[in-house]
């Protein structure tokens, strides 16, 4: 048989055999003469190793047997390359590479570099969420209670991705949420305090902060009354004794540079952000201090804005009942798009919801989910999603695979999913498994049209939570939606599980590194992107997903000897700085 022609690697163990398909493997054994010593870092090594093993080379089966490589006839063992070149064909086109029954990760996979003929700064990310909601970047904040609510959302949208509003909250708490994000153009979310005139605070309602705002109601988006100083508290006495009158305000739709600019030319150390509609409640607080920070970040870049020339920002419902009244407030809120949120997508109880949520709401894209496997975007997109979550497992707090025994390969999973739902003008979101910029690029050229991100954003400012200090690290409490500790929170209906008796978590509860402002590490790990996508010869994310389906994009699969090499080794100690 000749090197690199179709084969079967049959590894007999006490009787048994087990086909194995990985065409390097039978390449190496015909060239020694038909004996083969496992590598080290060899994935069968390690079971293998132990047990009296041996192997022979058959030829390939005619009738149905194990998974070949090349399902066809091997005419040429070494076929020239696209454009007729006449060298060697390196490495798989994922059609092929992803046909062989292997549940592939990021870190299993490498891409094959391209041909540079553009500068990294000229590649452009810009995307879809989903049909009919553009993003400036391929990043979306996850749904999650330990990582997207106000803040997020505005800092995600500024930076040009998005965030989706998490639904582990009352409907009414959830909506509030959304209006905050969505009243701004600010990339921030000041945590100033609100008081109403007969608070008598204590120190610790100015949470740390110089000023509060005397409204109303003493909440957010009721009209402004005086602005109180910290400095000026009085214990016992009401906070309408010590107020002063606000200041000149700004425009709420003032992006930052104008909100910048307004201050400066008035002289101010601060000033309220007040919205131009209704009555003119008030929606933040901007200072010198705000604005000398955000100018220490890179620079914001293109921000994500919809028709109306607001935020972008999505929202997460359930598939209950109830879950409808919800869908009505996000709605009402300006969601631009809704994400039915469940850990397992392909149900009918979600079907049910997507066809009720188009039909109440035809305006606004659906996005359903998580899928793994064709049958279950089939599903989903034949009851009208707009868009698709793809993923089972794969997070860093999730233990779904190991719980329930079901799920997929990230990598597998997005380029299945979306060998599909491509044919149907379905974006897909890949979430979960994303570590750092190079698994980015990868679900990308897979496929994707954006990536979610949970870990990846938790334990930064934006995130909800305080910091704590752990072995004397800075951290932030982030938990999987599946742990206990979130379903007693409401999340369990993601689940399936809100009507258990016994419920069983498939997430775990941690804490993640203080990460900074998503302002600052978002730029540079966009920028890590495009320099991926430079080196693969995708000058955007269409021109990679031509190259991905065109077969001109080439993957191979990386030994766990490979992985070892293609990162940081051989040093006694060394200091990592990404930016």
């Amino acid at each position: 048989m000749k090197a690199g022609c179709r084969g079967e690697l049959v590894v007999g163990r006490r009787g048994l055999s087990t086909a194995l398909i990985f065409q390097s493997q039978v390449s190496m054994i015909h060239a020694s003469g038909g004996r083969h010593v496992l590598p080290d870092r060899s994935p069968i090594n390690e079971r293998a190793r132990s047990l009296p093993v041996a192997i022979a080379i058959r030829p390939p089966l005619t009738s149905a047997g194990p998974i070949h490589l090349n399902r066809e006839p091997c005419k040429n063992p070494n076929p020239p390359m696209a454009g007729g070149s006449g060298l060697a064909d390196d490495g798989f086109p994922a059609a092929r590479l992803f046909s062989q029954g292997v549940s592939y990760t990021y870190d299993d996979v490498i891409v094959l570099p391209g041909y540079i003929h553009f500068p990294a700064d000229a590649v452009d990310l810009s995307t879809r969420l989903s049909r009919r909601v553009p993003l400036a970047a391929p990043c979306v904040a996850s749904p999650m209670d330990t990582v997207s609510e106000a803040p997020m959302a505005a800092a995600m949208a500024s930076v040009g991705g998005a965030a989706v509003v998490h639904s582990n909250a009352d409907p009414a708490t959830q909506a509030s949420i959304l209006r905050a994000a969505k009243a701004r153009r600010v990339p921030f979310v000041s945590g100033t305090p609100f008081l109403a005139p007969s608070s008598v605070p204590s120190a610790a309602d100015f949470a740390g902060c110089t000023y509060a705002l005397v409204t109303e109601r003493g909440d957010a988006l009721s009209r402004l009354l005086g602005v109180a100083a910290a400095a000026d508290r009085k214990p016992g006495v009401p906070v309408s004794e010590y107020m002063t009158p606000a200041p000149r305000t700004a425009s709420a739709a003032f992006d930052f540079e104008q909100a910048a600019a307004f201050l400066a030319d008035e002289g101010l150390d601060f000033a309220p952000l007040v919205s131009d509609e209704g009555a003119g409640e008030v929606v933040d607080l901007i200072t010198a201090q705000d604005v000398e920070r955000i100018r220490s970040y890179p620079k914001l870049g293109k921000p994500s804005l919809g028709a109306d020339g607001r935020f972008v920002v999505a929202a997460a419902i359930g598939t209950r009942e109830e879950d409808k009244r919800r869908l009505e407030l996000l709605v009402k809120e300006g969601a631009n798009a809704i994400v039915i949120d469940s850990s397992q997508g392909n149900s009918v109880y979600q079907l049910d919801m997507i066809k009720y949520a188009k039909r109440m709401y035809p305006e606004v894209d659906l996005i359903g989910g998580n899928v793994v496997t064709i049958a279950q975007a089939q599903n989903l997109i034949g009851a009208g999603a707009d868009g698709l979550r793809v993923g089972m497992g794969s997070g860093s707090i999730c233990t779904t695979q190991e719980v329930c025994a079901v799920g997929r390969g990230q990598a597998t999973a997005v380029y299945k999913v979306t060998s599909y739902a491509k044919d149907h003008d379905v974006p897909v979101i890949a979430d979960g498994g994303i570590s750092n910029s190079g698994h980015i690029v990868k679900a990308l050229t897979l496929g994707a049209s954006t990536v979610m991100m949970g870990s990846f954003l938790a334990g930064s400012l934006e995130a909800p939570g305080v910091y704590e200090y752990k072995d004397g690290r800075r951290v932030k409490k982030y938990r999987g939606m599946g742990s206990l500790e979130a379903m007693t929170k409401g999340s369990d209906a993601r689940y399936l599980g809100d009507t258990l008796k016994l419920k069983v978590a498939q997430g775990v509860v941690g804490a993640v590194a203080d990460k900074g402002s998503v302002l600052r590490f978002i730029p540079y790990t966009m920028q890590a992107v495009k320099q991926g996508f430079q080196d693969l010869g995708a000058s955007s994310l269409r021109s990679a997903h031509d190259l991905l389906q065109s077969e001109s994009l080439r993957l191979e699969v990386r030994t766990g000897a490979a992985q070892v090499e293609g990162g940081i080794h051989g040093l006694v100690s060394y200091e990592m700085k990404a930016f």
